[in-house]
């Protein structure tokens, strides 16, 4: 059995299931981003407020963040790859009607359930990398998922902005659809399966034990970190867009779209932010990235120059790239023997901080000062350089051996 184990793991071809992967990651995650610059198209077609137009994306990522805790144990029954092509089937179902819809409550209502079903994602291609790669090809892999994840915040928002102006809001979800078709079958045929680890067991087993990763002190201060960080991400680029349009520099939709693309070259360093914490250790690269985005989110508002603002944009971006991956390899080490759950947890609470995102920046922006803005902004992403620095060595393994 282990003899064929193993010639069945030479046979893999690691760089495409790799490229899938991230391939996948990537467009998954971009419906999550996808309504950022649809708020005020939103509010202009049914008559409501920016905030209450926000809801669209706040939901996603409720449904996201909840669906996230069911799945991974999900895929210990039922397998990973057959959990990530049945929501890849179910997102491409979803999207198609949310593409026919004309009901406020109806986008609502199926922007939820598109979360739900693109959380299918997240976690479970994650565990899926650690059991079918290799001990030395797996970080780097998980680099390369988690720039995926990172991509899609900037061409979900690109694609989006760029489709609404020529076809309108609804084609962006008929594109969206017919994507998720087409991932599906490369995933049903480019990916090997795996093997069912828990046949027979409950799904809800995990849940029951979700209080022991809050009793550890060390867990609860890196969950802080999650909830302010890609609440910052979200916000940031939902504030970036008014200020570009507005008197400090006055860009149409276009000239906005090119500076939203530029933040994609920061998220390029993700796959190195597992050898720099080879070097200096996790924890200061969780520190030294989430100080950088700090350092270009607050001084975003204080910029009439453009090509000064988009290198500040790439440095908080740059940042994000180097936490996100940190902080998911921190968890892991954290969790120790619930490492599963800890990860699920972890991945909850990030996505429950991108649903406050929008309305966060849209509360904040009514202060009548981008400045104040971008400053508030980068103080809630403080809060996490705080939680970061206060993260001890008194974990259940040496987290800077554990990094490769």
């Amino acid at each position: 059995m282990t003899q064929l184990s193993n010639q069945s793991a030479v046979r893999r071809n690691y760089s495409l299931m790799t490229a899938v992967l991230c391939w996948s990651g990537m467009v998954v995650m971009c419906s999550l981003y996808v309504t950022i610059p649809l708020i005020s198209v939103f509010a202009t077609t049914f008559g409501i407020t920016t905030t209450h137009a926000a809801a669209t994306g706040s939901i996603f990522s409720l449904g996201f963040a909840v669906g996230c805790l069911i799945y991974g144990a999900l895929s210990d029954k039922y397998g990973r790859k057959r959990v990530i092509f049945i929501g890849l089937i179910a997102l491409t179902i979803i999207s198609l009607l949310l593409g026919m819809v004309h009901s406020l409550t109806w986008l609502i209502v199926l922007r939820g359930l598109q979360g739900a079903a693109a959380a299918t994602f997240s976690p479970v291609a994650l565990a899926y990398a650690v059991e079918m790669f290799p001990a030395e090809k797996r970080v780097t892999t998980i680099g390369f998922i988690s720039t995926g994840f990172l991509v899609a915040g900037i061409v979900g928002q690109v694609i989006s902005g760029l489709i609404s102006q020529q076809y309108g809001w609804n084609a962006i979800f008929y594109l969206l659809a017919a994507v998720y078709a087409i991932t599906s079958l490369l995933v049903l045929w480019l990916l090997p399966k795996g093997e069912i680890h828990q046949a027979h067991a409950n799904v809800w087993e995990p849940i029951k034990h979700i209080g022991k990763v809050f009793s550890q002190k060390n867990l609860v201060l890196s969950y802080l970190v999650a909830l302010v960080l890609l609440m910052s991400f979200v916000s940031m680029y939902t504030v970036l867009g008014t200020y570009l349009s507005g008197p400090a520099f006055g860009l149409g939709k276009q000239e906005i779209l090119y500076v939203r693309s530029f933040g994609v070259l920061g998220m390029m360093i993700s796959p190195f932010a597992g050898r720099l914490a080879k070097r200096f250790g996790v924890r200061s690269v969780l520190r030294g990235g989430l100080a950088l985005a700090i350092l270009g989110l607050s001084s975003l508002g204080f910029i009439s120059n453009l090509p000064l603002l988009l290198v500040m944009s790439l440095i908080f971006v740059t940042g994000i790239a180097l936490t996100v991956p940190s902080l998911v390899a921190l968890v892991g080490q954290l969790g120790g023997k619930s490492r599963g759950i800890a990860v699920s947890v972890y991945t909850f609470v990030l996505f429950a901080g991108t649903s406050l995102g929008p309305i966060l920046s849209i509360q904040f922006m009514k202060t009548g000062s981008f400045a104040i803005t971008f400053l508030l902004l980068a103080l809630v992403l403080g809060i996490g350089l705080l939680a970061a620095c206060l993260i001890h060595r008194d974990t259940p393994m040496n987290i800077k051996s554990e990094v490769r």
